[in-house]
């Protein structure tokens, strides 16, 4: 019978069920079961700071950037363009949201860091789109033409300027800050009680409602703005298809070029506005480097998100929260996120196990072990693994959900207009 079916025309093969998609209460019941055990983890290890105030404050400020340069890889990317060169509208951002800063306030800022993210998003879009460059090498060059500009430019702008160096610029103008009255002071006092869950809960909180900058809001506000303009309008239709088919989107009158174009852009818009956000927020100069590779993280936060924004925005989180521990209790967070992994680990070997993947199992459940060994076997990491465990954390996440990723279908593609014809 297998034989049978094997020699049929593909349409007529049995179609492998849909993954059903988890409901919204199911999601709920997930992320309260992961509180609970953080929570845990947090009183067994006493590393109390795992869930403060200020951490979710720190990882919140490091993952916008992130996010928004995912967000812009996103765009582009559902277009059917691959944008390796975020890291380098991220760089274009900073230089030009701190020349504008400096001189007209942070909010002209904020724009000219857009401005200069869209402006190597269309040399990106003009090597790619109407010359056929590979995308690769196209982003790759972006990347460095970023690097060599942006020093060219800081040389005559900065290094005139009082205070400024060719590596960097004078100190810029704070962007505005809110903080929610009663409830911040009473987060904070919830959140200092170590209280099971509740405390947990009011660090979360509390991070979210203190010294929140107005520009974090503006970002954070991207990523569901984003969702209904590509996935519940006429213009999202259009531009998706442009990744997935270009040619039937042709041959119904959509202006793929344009569509490619404009996508690029937008994406290098984001990039730069995350460069802006660097430059003001997480930090108040412009400083050479300062990226630090933000862009590469962005994309891989966007392919662990399944080019979704709602991933996107939890893989950029992921990464966020584990690059604040750099910044707040260092080895003792990290020697818990240890023990935190290894149940998690266990978790997914139970899993694994239900579904009949053994050989993931079992690769999981080495892993678990190898990480409750070294938890048990020292009291704090070193400080050169906790500078490491960003990075370590995504390629764990990245290779744990490579096998549900599923990318637009043109994504990298060559088109020429008049193919379908």
């Amino acid at each position: 019978m297998s034989t049978v079916l094997d020699k049929r025309p593909a349409a007529q093969q049995p179609k492998k069920p849909a993954r059903r998609r988890l409901t919204l209460a199911e999601w709920m019941l997930v992320i309260a079961g992961l509180l609970v055990l953080v929570s845990a983890v947090r009183l067994i290890t006493g590393a109390h700071g795992i869930t403060s105030v200020g951490q979710t404050s720190a990882a919140l400020r490091l993952a916008v950037p992130i996010g928004l340069a995912g967000l812009g890889g996103l765009w582009a990317e559902r277009a059917g363009v691959i944008n390796i060169g975020l890291e380098g509208m991220l760089i274009l951002g900073t230089w030009f949201g701190a020349w504008a800063g400096v001189q007209w306030g942070p909010w002209t800022g904020v724009v000219m860091g857009i401005v200069g993210g869209a402006l190597g998003g269309l040399l990106h879009a003009i090597a790619t789109v109407s010359f056929g460059v590979n995308h690769i090498v196209s982003g790759v060059a972006i990347n460095i033409l970023a690097v060599g500009a942006t020093r060219y430019l800081s040389s005559f702008t900065f290094a005139e300027m009082e205070s400024g160096t060719s590596k960097q610029s004078p100190p810029i103008e704070p962007i505005g800050q809110i903080t929610v009255p009663g409830l911040s002071d009473a987060m904070a006092t919830l959140n200092a009680k170590h209280w099971f869950v509740v405390s947990d809960v009011a660090g979360l909180v509390g991070g979210l409602v203190t010294n929140l900058s107005l520009l974090t809001i503006v970002a954070v506000a991207m990523i569901p703005l984003s969702r209904w303009v590509l996935w519940n309008t006429g213009f999202g239709l259009r531009l998706r298809s442009c990744g997935e088919n270009p040619i039937a989107a042709e041959s119904l009158g959509v202006n793929v070029y344009k569509y490619k174009y404009i996508a690029v852009m937008i994406s290098g818009g984001f990039a730069g506005m995350g460069g802006a956000f660097l430059a003001e927020v997480a930090s108040n100069i412009y400083l050479e480097g300062q990226t630090g590779g933000r862009g590469y993280i962005g994309l891989a936060a966007m392919i662990f998100g399944n080019w979704m924004p709602g991933g996107l925005a939890l893989g950029a989180g992921l990464f966020g929260y584990t690059d604040s521990l750099n910044l707040r209790g260092g080895g003792q967070n990290v020697h818990a996120l240890l023990l935190l992994l290894a149940i998690l680990l266990v978790l997914a070997t139970a899993w694994a196990i239900y579904r009949k993947k053994y050989l993931t199992g079992a690769v999981a459940a080495a892993c678990g072990l190898v990480l409750f060994v070294w938890y048990s076997s020292v009291d704090e990491v070193p400080s050169q693994f906790v500078s490491a465990a960003p990075y370590v954390a995504t390629l764990l996440v990245l290779a744990m959900s490579a096998q549900r990723l599923r990318m637009p279908k043109a994504n990298g593609h060559a088109y020429r207009k008049g193919e379908g014809k």
